[in-house]
């Protein structure tokens, strides 16, 4: 690590002997720092592009490059005299993090207490019930990810939807790869028009960049987006009817109770962004205590709850349900809180971190000199989708945001739509389509949806083509 510093001192000195007393930030882009730093970056993002293969938790490269990145910059910045600089760039971006991790902390909060409530097995079982055709069941679950991921997220939806699919459609690997696929685009296009549906919304939103209310304009292109592949593919899709398969679910007590405090929390989350102007996050982490608070009664009047249920399947001679009741276990909110998704929330640590370490070399400074000022910024936001395709989205647009390019509103909803949707061209574009290449392993792979690239590409061009005819006056 000595002999790594030293020769990074060494190549960098001319970089900062010329910034010394500048309190501006250092550009490395051209020093061994930079170049250091993009080796680092790049070898972590493939280690986190081979997660599946190589079974290494995606959080893992990223911190550790994170680590090294601002090491390095923090060694140059003090030979420099220019600590205070890279601090202020570090606590920032902490900041940037700090907001947006308490937020979706709380969004998986609450949804994996709706899956301990079994809200979403509830569902899963009343589809499958239902004894539709393959056909029917291949628009029911695209159309149900479109608009449950606007809520609850496109990953959760995608894995929901597709154990739908496993559950209907095990023995014929056809319909199972192209119902993926259908799923895994629903649930990109659904998230692009919501705050909540994708991490990229999100920050677009808690940047202050567009409005709770200005996301509806996305609305119509997504459902362009999602509805053009979706009849192409849903053509060469058969209308065998499998097995009915009847399941009963019991939905725990307080589930419906828990959706309508997850809404109400979504609601004190926009209040406070548009009537005080405090991030978001606030209203959120006032949501937590909606739900504690409720968690707490749930555990207090579980022993009645019992008692009377015990009662009434002892009336009925219900060996079933007396089983049942015996083995509940106390709702418990931190238990919950446990079963976010860390993975996601470290690794997007580490994203942020690694791009903010970037920016302050001045990578993206120059990015957005080619990007945003030599180009159309139209044709650079269409980019930036092809982009989230190849590498995950969260980085793409956290970089578009630290460089601030002036654009018009027209154009944040644009960039925002592309990043959201772009990840669907390939199955490693997004979380979604990463997630379900493990939970249908070998059933829907990364050609099997690659053959479709081509038709979720005319879902694409067609969304933004409609987001520039119906939202001309935005540009």
């Amino acid at each position: 690590m000595k002999c790594l510093l030293a020769f990074v001192l060494l190549f960098s000195s001319n970089a900062f002997a010329a910034a010394t007393g500048s309190g501006n930030p250092i550009d490395l882009t051209q020093s061994a720092v930079g170049y250091i730093s993009l080796i680092i970056f790049a070898a972590a993002y493939t280690l986190v592009m081979l997660e599946e293969q190589l079974h290494l938790r995606k959080s893992k490269p990223v911190l550790l490059a994170a680590g090294l990145i601002w090491l390095m910059l923090g060694f140059v910045y003090s030979n420099a005299g220019e600590i205070e600089v890279a601090q202020s760039a570090i606590e920032h971006n902490l900041l940037e993090y700090a907001e947006l991790m308490l937020f979706l902390l709380v969004a998986m909060t609450y949804i994996s207490a709706m899956e301990e409530r079994r809200l979403f097995d509830g569902l899963k079982a009343w589809i499958v019930g239902k004894g539709y055709d393959l056909r029917q069941l291949f628009w029911i679950t695209g159309i149900l990810s479109f608009f449950i991921s606007p809520i609850a997220d496109n990953l959760t939806t995608a894995l929901l939807m597709c154990t739908v699919v496993l559950k209907i459609g095990g023995d014929n690997p056809r319909f199972i790869n192209l119902a993926c696929i259908n799923i895994v685009v629903a649930a990109n296009a659904g998230g692009a028009f919501s705050p909540f549906g994708d991490i990229t919304t999100l920050m677009v939103w808690q940047a202050g960049l567009v409005s709770f209310s200005e996301f509806g304009a996305l609305f119509v292109p997504s459902v362009i987006n999602y509805v053009v592949p979706a009849f192409i593919m849903s053509l060469f899709i058969p209308k065998d009817k499998p097995d009915v398969v009847n399941e009963f679910v019991e939905i725990k007590r307080g589930a419906k109770r828990i959706v309508v405090l997850f809404l109400f929390t979504i609601v004190t989350a926009v209040g406070f962004h548009g009537l005080v102007h405090f991030p978001p996050v606030i209203g959120m982490m006032m949501g937590l205590a909606y739900l504690q608070f409720f968690g707490f009664y749930l555990r207090k009047t579980l022993p009645r709850s019992l008692a009377r249920k015990r009662a009434v399947a002892q009336a009925k001679q219900d060996e079933a349900a007396l089983k049942r009741l015996g083995s509940v276990i106390p709702f418990d909110v931190f238990r919950r809180v446990s079963h976010a998704e860390w993975d996601t929330l470290l690794f997007f640590y580490g994203v942020v971190m690694c791009v903010g370490g970037l920016s302050l070399i001045g990578y993206l400074t120059t990015i957005s000199n080619v990007m945003y000022l030599q180009w159309d910024p139209i044709w650079a936001n269409i980019i930036v989708g092809l982009l989230s395709a190849l590498v995950d989205n969260i980085p793409v647009m956290f970089a578009v945001l630290t460089m601030q390019p002036e654009m018009s509103m027209g154009n944040w909803l644009l960039v925002t739509l592309t990043a959201g949707v772009g990840g669907s061209l390939l199955s490693l574009g997004s979380a979604a389509g990463v997630a379900l290449m493990g939970q249908a392993r070998g059933k829907y792979t990364f050609f099997g949806h690659l053959k479709w690239s081509p038709v979720i590409m005319l879902g694409y061009v067609a969304a933004i083509m409609c987001h520039l005819v119906i939202n001309e006056s935005l540009f």
